[in-house]
């Protein structure tokens, strides 16, 4: 079975009260989305977009943004698009079928890599994370950033309220890794890009903004300041 066969099984009955049963515990999505520094005309690319919430919340709140969207599911883009019809965002948002690091912005008809690409609790769900990371930054272009959000180790939390956590997101294949602050510092360091990050209270998750290195005529917006740093 390959990786949308199985997005498609794990999702056939959870895509109807996905959005209402995640807000519970997908924790910082929207302080990510009102942390991202977007610009008029901007280009944002949501890799695991599934119901296209983050998407809606986005073409509200950045009605000059281009949207778009790509989840292995073909299932939750079909609840993403029945959500979607009828509403002012219906033709503000493309999405399309595909995993993370086997999509281009040539895909979307764009001549140019996207401004901004979000991964929101997408990361734990990868095996082999640490290769889509790197093969999205190609599609994304100088001065562009890449935005994540996902559970981290949560080791300040209690140990009764961690573990239990951590076999019930395993049944969903749901698997955080606390080895990804540590990868985004080093392709930080590797390619002399810019890297700001925090944890959410008892580190329950990572938020992360990581500006790619532009070419001096590009504008590049800045990463906003995050009061607290991961210590390493």
């Amino acid at each position: 079975m390959d990786a949308a066969q199985q997005m498609d099984r794990q999702y056939r009955y959870q895509r109807y009260v996905y959005d209402w049963s995640r807000k519970y515990y997908l924790l910082g999505r929207d302080t990510l989305l009102q942390e991202m520094p977007v610009e008029a005309g901007d280009t944002i690319l949501e890799i695991g977009c599934g119901t296209a919430r983050n998407l809606s919340k986005m073409a509200y709140r950045f009605p000059s943004a281009r949207l778009f969207g790509v989840d292995a599911s073909s299932m939750m883009l079909d609840t993403a698009r029945a959500k979607l019809q009828g509403t002012l965002y219906e033709n503000k948002i493309t999405l399309r079928q595909g995993l993370a690091g086997q999509i281009s912005y040539r895909d979307f008809g764009l001549e140019k890599p996207f401004d901004h690409i979000v991964f929101s609790y997408v990361l734990s769900m990868i095996p082999g994370w640490q290769k889509a990371l790197e093969q999205t930054l190609p599609i994304l272009k100088p001065g562009g950033c890449l935005h994540v959000v996902d559970f981290s180790d949560q080791t300040s939390m209690p140990g009764w309220f961690r573990k239990p956590l951590l076999t019930w997101l395993g049944w969903f294949h749901v698997h955080p890794d606390p080895a990804v602050p540590a990868f985004l510092q080093q392709l930080a360091t590797r390619h002399d890009d810019q890297l700001r990050m925090r944890q959410l209270p008892g580190r329950y998750a990572l938020l992360a903004h990581y500006q790619k290195k532009g070419n001096s005529n590009d504008h590049q917006p800045d990463i906003p300041h995050l009061a607290k740093y991961l210590d390493f």
